[in-house]
């Protein structure tokens, strides 16, 4: 069975979508940034970088949110999680991928208007399209959510600024996965990460 480090509302809430979109049986194991948890000796043994999500395989330990979306999207193929049509489709993954890891998550730390320019960007990338590559649903679209999430809790942004982007978030509210992911987290209470070393 699959383990799966996570701290409610941070990165790993991506990685925790797509879980529960592949219907993979795991042990959710949580980790409190209040805490200072993923600081601790025993995560530490398991992810130097004191960041989530991690997840545990056959002993194994995958981190980075891009990796864990990867990896579930080929593991569970019925879940279809993993662009159709070839080698096209697929680097269209892995550019979105690249630059929401990139430009896209690092921009919150950069001040608020560098926060609204990067999604002004995403959707000039996401040009109206109803998922990121494609037409259809894959994992650039819950890593790109979880972001724009986090973006639309902290300053509730007008819908006519970000036309595509809010349709694409009402969309991914909308899937039984996310509604899962979003009560279990909420539960618990979110914790956003402050600074470098907490994703």
């Amino acid at each position: 069975m699959l383990i799966f480090y996570f701290a409610p509302g941070s990165s790993s809430m991506a990685t925790h979508i797509a879980l529960h979109e592949a219907g993979a049986e795991f042990e959710p194991r949580l980790l409190s940034f209040k805490a200072q948890a993923q600081k601790g000796p025993g995560y530490l043994a398991l992810n130097p970088e004191g960041k989530v999500p991690a997840l545990v395989v056959g002993g194994r330990v995958l981190t980075e949110v891009a990796a864990t979306l990867y990896y579930l999207a080929k593991t569970y193929p019925a879940a279809d999680l993993w662009p159709k049509g070839g080698i096209e489709g697929e680097a269209q993954a892995v550019s979105w991928m690249s630059f929401i890891a990139a430009t896209v998550h690092p921009a919150r730390r950069a001040g608020e208007e560098a926060w609204r320019a990067v999604f002004r960007l995403c959707e000039q990338r996401l040009a109206g399209k109803e998922w990121a590559v494609g037409g259809a649903y894959s994992i650039a679209d819950i890593h790109l959510f979880r972001l724009f999430w986090r973006f639309v809790d902290a300053l509730g942004p007008d819908d006519a600024s970000y036309p595509g982007l809010m349709a694409h978030y009402q969309r991914m509210m909308a899937r039984p996965a996310v509604k899962a992911t979003i009560a279990i987290e909420s539960a618990i209470g979110y914790e956003f990460p402050q600074g470098a070393g907490t994703r």
